[in-house]
C-alpha cells in the first residue's frame, strides 16, 4: 500500500522576516553583553604628541602614574620605595640596560614625574621615556 504525502518540506526559500529576526535579536545580546565586559587596567590620559617620538633601545619597564598620584607596577599600586626595590631587582635580573617607560596622566604635577624618574635612577635605570598620545588618536594625521 502506497501512502501519499500531502505536506511538501522545505518547499521554498526560508521566510525573510524570520531571519532578520534572529539576526536582530542576535545583534542585540551581542552589544549588551559587550557593553558589560570589564577592561582591567588603570586609566590615564595620556598627553598628544603631534610627530612620533623615539623608542626605547633597551629591555623596559612599564610604569602608571594616574593623576592622583598614585603609582601602578605590574597592575599592583605600589609606594615609591617598595617600587624603588622592584625596579633594582628588575635591574639585577636583567643584567643590562633597561628602559622605564612612564605612562603619567596628562594632570600629573611635574614634581611627581621627576620624583619618579629620579627613583628609577637610584634604583639603575639610566633612560627614561615618557609615554604619550599618538597624533592619530588627536584627530591629526602624521
Amino acid at each position: 500500500m502506497k501512502i501519499h504525502r500531502r505536506a511538501k518540506i522545505l518547499c521554498g526559500l526560508p521566510d525573510a522576516a524570520a531571519l532578520a529576526c534572529v539576526v536582530f535579536l542576535a545583534l542585540i545580546l551581542l552589544l549588551l553583553t559587550s557593553s558589560l565586559v570589564y577592561t582591567p587596567g588603570v586609566r590615564v590620559e595620556l598627553p598628544p604628541a603631534t610627530a612620533a617620538l623615539p623608542g626605547a633601545q633597551h629591555p623596559s619597564v612599564v610604569v602608571a602614574l594616574d593623576r592622583s598620584g598614585q603609582l601602578y607596577y605590574q597592575n599592583q599600586v605600589l609606594d615609591e620605595e617598595t617600587l624603588k626595590g622592584r625596579l633594582a631587582a628588575e635591574v639585577k635580573r636583567s643584567r643590562g640596560g633597561l628602559t622605564l617607560v612612564l605612562q603619567a596622566d596628562k594632570a600629573v604635577a611635574y614634581e611627581i614625574i621627576v620624583r619618579v624618574v629620579q627613583l628609577a635612577r637610584d634604583a639603575g635605570i639610566k633612560e627614561t621615556f615618557l609615554a604619550t598620545r599618538p597624533g592619530i588618536f588627536n584627530g591629526k594625521a602624521p
